[in-house]
Parts: structure tokens; C-alpha cells; sequence
């Protein structure tokens, strides 16, 4: 008996060798596309990333499926944001951190360069993808994430964390530069909601958004009535809607400063909380990017090419 399993496990060991094993994909879930691009860039061919939210979703208001928990419980690591983005799944990962390898990318960021939630103590805004800068820090902590996961694989990770960061600073400096194009009394960026308030920061713009940090406040006809008065007092012309939020509100607000005798239309559909379809430039957190800054700035009355950083964008403003 005991020369049969030892013969047995020499057959396995030949059709399955370690190495195969060893050298087989780490398998990576991430919460957002902004995650899972960052999980892609820096694991290269070491990781085998499943992205849980797609085009047009919003992770405010995201509940894992079934499908979702399947593979989570099957992954060697599962990275998510926190700083209360997941909001309806922080339980969850959790209870799952006790049996997996859970890591909330965003929760390592030096909290002294976070925005405080107006409404509730010890909460952050979450959007720190909007900021490049800030960005960059996430990236970093995806970096150490797959290391300790992959340990002898950390030179590559740490190449191509180099490599990813050096192309995220170009973009911050192509923000930089087109953004201040824009004419300084233009500089005022209305939104759905509050999620380009790092965005605004950064680049020196007013961010007005119609909702809260989360999609999940409502937006009161107080709010509605408010930005009004300022469309009509500051002579704004252009707000902009978001691929994962309705626009309904934003129709509000346009009717509203209709009926006030000002025309104001929509300067473009931007990525807020979710990136662009998979396989295309807008899908990747350096298309996202780049396409919210051109469109921005274009609409806001910057003379700048309408194809982005690189001539990559395939759609303009």
C-alpha cells in the first residue's frame, strides 16, 4: 500500500511538477478597476487580477454576488480600497481577512494627506484616485500587497511599480499643464457628486458636486436651488456627468438654470467612481485619467488637441 501511494505521487509529481505550481499565476481580486488596473501594471505576468466592479458601477453601493465570494474564497489575495468606499462590504472582507489574505490598499495612505468627511468623524473622502499624486501611494501599497504575497517575486514587482509610477507622474504633469489653460474665472468643475474633490485640489479648480462623497446621499432641492445660483452668478456654461451615477439631478440642475435664462449644457460624461470598457485606452487608470483631464479642460475653454495625453483617447469632448 504504502509503495502504491509512494509510486502514485511520483506519476502526480511528473504530470504536475512543483515548478508548474511555483510559477503558476498569483490569483489577485480587486474591488475597483482602479485596483485591479493598479494590481495588473505592478504584477505583470506574476498575478492573475479578477476585477469585481466593471464599467458604470458604482462601489458605493456594490454587494458582492455569489460569483464574487466564489472567487474571493478561491484567490490568494484580495485587495479592496476601504476608507469606507465599499461601504455595503466592509463586513465582509472583514470576516474574510480571518481566513484570506485581505488588504485595504487605500487605508495605508498617510491619513495627514486625506480630505475629513464633513459629516462623520474619522472617515475620509475615498477618492484618491482622482489625484495622481495620491495615487501614486496606492500604488505603492498594491506593491508591498503582492510582495508579501509573492515574496520571490519582489524585484519584478518593484520594477514594475517603477515603471507604472513614472508614467503616473507624466500624467500629473500633462494635468498640470492643460488644466491651467483654462481660464482662471472657468476653473469650477460641477459634478453628480463629490467624488473630484483631490481632483480639485490638486489642479487648483472649485469642485461643486450635487450629491455627497457618496452616491448614496440625496440630493435635496436645496442643493439643486443653490448650485443654480451659482451657475447663473458665476456665468458657468458647462457641468459634467458621470459614467456611474444618473444624470437625473444634473438634468435638474441644467433645467433649473434654463428657467432662469441661462443656458447651461453638458461639457461631457466623466469617469468619477468606475473606469472605461475593458480593452480599451479609457480602461486603464491612465486612459481614465487622461480623458477626465482632457475633457475638463477642453469643455472649460482650453485650446488643447481633443486625442489626450498620447493621442490615445478615442473620443474626444
Amino acid at each position: 500500500m504504502i509503495r502504491r501511494s509512494f509510486l502514485a505521487a511520483l506519476a502526480f509529481a511528473a504530470v504536475f511538477p512543483f515548478s508548474a505550481w511555483a510559477d503558476a499565476p498569483l490569483k489577485v481580486v480587486a474591488t475597483t478597476g482602479m485596483i485591479a488596473d493598479a494590481a495588473r501594471q505592478v504584477g505583470g505576468d506574476q498575478v492573475e487580477v479578477k476585477g469585481l466592479m466593471g464599467p458604470g458601477v458604482d462601489p458605493h453601493a456594490y454587494r458582492q454576488t455569489r460569483s464574487d465570494i466564489v472567487a474571493m474564497t478561491r484567490s490568494d489575495l484580495i485587495l479592496w480600497h476601504g476608507l469606507y468606499l465599499e461601504a455595503q462590504m466592509e463586513e465582509f472582507f472583514h470576516d474574510l481577512g480571518r481566513k484570506r489574505m485581505v488588504v485595504a490598499v487605500a487605508e495605508g495612505v498617510d491619513k495627514s494627506k486625506l480630505h475629513a468627511h464633513d459629516n462623520y468623524a474619522d472617515k475620509y473622502d475615498p477618492h484618491l484616485w482622482m489625484s495622481p499624486a495620491l495615487w501614486r501611494d496606492v500604488v505603492v501599497e498594491v506593491q508591498k500587497a503582492l510582495t508579501q504575497a509573492r515574496p520571490e517575486a519582489a524585484d519584478t514587482f518593484a520594477e514594475n511599480a517603477e515603471a507604472f509610477l513614472a508614467q503616473i507622474a507624466e500624467l500629473e504633469t500633462y494635468g498640470k499643464q492643460v488644466l491651467a489653460a483654462v481660464p482662471e474665472n472657468n476653473r469650477v468643475l460641477v459634478t453628480a457628486h463629490d467624488a473630484f474633490g483631490y481632483f480639485g485640489a490638486e489642479y487648483g479648480y472649485d469642485v461643486l458636486g450635487i450629491q455627497g462623497i457618496s452616491t448614496q446621499s440625496e440630493a435635496g432641492l436645496n442643493r439643486i436651488s443653490e448650485l443654480v445660483d451659482t451657475l447663473v452668478d458665476r456665468q458657468l456654461t458647462a457641468v459634467f456627468v458621470e459614467s456611474s451615477v444618473s444624470d437625473r439631478s444634473m438634468r435638474a440642475l441644467i433645467e433649473g438654470a434654463a428657467a432662469r435664462g441661462h443656458q447651461v449644457e453638458v461639457g461631457g460624461q466623466l469617469y468619477s467612481d468606475a473606469m472605461g470598457e475593458p480593452g480599451t485606452y479609457e480602461g486603464t487608470y491612465i486612459g481614465m485619467l487622461d480623458h477626465n483631464i482632457t475633457v475638463i479642460a477642453g469643455a472649460l475653454g482650453a485650446d488643447i488637441p481633443k486625442t489626450g495625453m498620447s493621442g490615445n483617447l478615442s473620443a474626444g469632448f
